[in-house]
């Protein structure tokens, strides 16, 4: 039983990957290219280590910070959390108020 469920979960983890969901690799790719790295974390997980450069605004603060942390809605950013999953709401969050180019660190920061 737990087998079957591990399965559809992974199948649907899968599904779940869009073209703005992106690894390691591309993630440098796109930072060299002068985008801003965003922990969507709380505060305190912040503080107990973040990857370098990256900005605060928590997936709680979004609608309320985003316009003045991010005022350029043109400009590549990429959000993360610890196991992408925060982030991934953060992207839509982003995208549904103008965001043009947001992309999602699949499987988060726990993997660095």
């Amino acid at each position: 039983m737990l087998s079957k469920v591990k399965s559809l979960f992974i199948r649907n983890k899968d599904r779940n990957i869009d073209k703005y969901d992106i690894d390691e690799k591309k993630m440098d790719s796109i930072l060299s290219q002068g985008a801003i790295l965003v922990d969507v974390r709380s505060e305190q997980e912040y503080e107990e280590g973040h990857m370098e450069g990256a900005i605060l605004l928590p997936e709680y603060d979004i609608k309320k910070k985003a316009g003045m942390l991010l005022p350029n809605k043109n400009m590549n950013i990429i959000v993360y959390c610890s196991s992408g999953t925060r982030s991934k709401k953060a992207q839509e969050e982003l995208e549904e108020m103008g965001y043009k180019k947001v992309y999602n660190l699949y499987n988060g920061f726990q993997n660095y």
